[in-house]
């Protein structure tokens, strides 16, 4: 397998267009995401401002991983700005095809729970993941996630087939 050297840092506004441009592929080439070919349904201004918006937020944050200067993968905590739900994060990772299998992922996911230890506001990380994207659970357990529940029908294919998800978590203490 090639050895590819990523650089991994947080997004800022004047990634937004490219940022828009990789999940929009991402959303067409992988069936395990919510997001479909129609990426973020969103303008470059208002990426570029929730970039922004996130660069200061004390729970939230956006991380791109980057092949040189390409945008090859993002990764996401997003949390309430409610004071009663502030401490959890909901994590998104999303990586182009081309670049699975070379250990990205978990890379990401090692960048966000030190990003979240560090934020001293969130306490539990959840993600929900498909029962068909078993690579992606194994990461997850391997990292200290753990199942709290599978929810039946909770995402359904593009040709109406309804399948699990896991509902998983990890506590940052």
């Amino acid at each position: 397998m090639t050895k590819v050297e990523f650089t991994i840092r947080e997004a800022i506004p004047s990634d937004a267009a490219e940022v828009l441009s990789t999940l929009e592929v991402i959303g067409s080439e992988t069936p395990f995401l919510v997001m479909d070919e129609k990426g973020m349904e969103m303008s470059v201004e208002e990426m570029s401002e929730n970039l922004a918006n996130l660069y200061e937020s004390p729970n939230n944050v956006l991380f791109v991983a980057l092949d040189g200067a390409k945008v090859v993968g993002t990764a996401s905590v997003k949390a309430s700005s409610k004071k009663r739900m502030e401490h959890i994060g909901e994590i998104g990772i999303s990586i182009l095809k081309d670049y699975w299998g070379f250990g990205l992922g978990s890379l990401l996911m090692e960048e966000l729970l030190l990003w979240a230890k560090a934020s001293g506001v969130i306490r539990r990380l959840e993600l929900t993941v498909q029962h068909r994207n078993q690579r992606a659970i194994h990461v997850y357990e391997k990292i200290g996630f753990q199942t709290e529940a599978i929810m039946p029908r909770g995402a359904k294919t593009d040709d109406g087939e309804f399948l699990d998800v896991h509902l998983m978590s990890k506590m940052i203490d």
